[in-house]
């Protein structure tokens, strides 16, 4: 199944929330991404019906291991696009709005050339 850029975003913010707090709910989803808790709702919906999050008794939002995957590969676009954009001049927080954008579009196959181009150009600073 394809996701779409927000179900990308989706489980890269309950990434995140989960590895800072330890949890992740709806509600510092909504916070974490600036939308309003209906819409994180009816993702939540659709992530849990596809099988990339569950719920457990608390309200708690779980990631599968198709989810976390998902959420994984999506956060490590991220870091290394913010990385090159930052590298080549770019404010950090326009590189992170940036990278936030690109990260989805972009083939598997580039991502891959771009991190074996950062690993042995940038990040040793030639």
């Amino acid at each position: 199944m394809v996701l779409h850029e927000s179900a990308e975003d989706y489980l890269e913010a309950i990434l995140k929330l989960s590895s800072r707090r330890g949890y992740a709910r709806s509600v510092d989803v909504a916070n974490e991404l600036g939308v309003t808790k209906p819409s994180v709702s009816v993702a939540m919906k659709k992530l849990h019906e596809n099988g990339y999050i569950d719920f457990d008794e608390n309200g708690f939002l779980l990631m599968t291991d198709a989810g976390r995957e998902v959420a994984e590969k999506t956060y490590r676009k991220h870091l290394l696009l913010t990385g090159i954009l930052q590298a080549i001049g770019v404010e950090s927080e326009t590189a992170e709005k940036e990278a936030c954008k690109i990260e989805h579009d972009i083939s598997d196959r580039t991502y891959e050339l771009l991190a074996e181009y950062y690993d042995n150009h940038m990040k040793s600073g030639d």
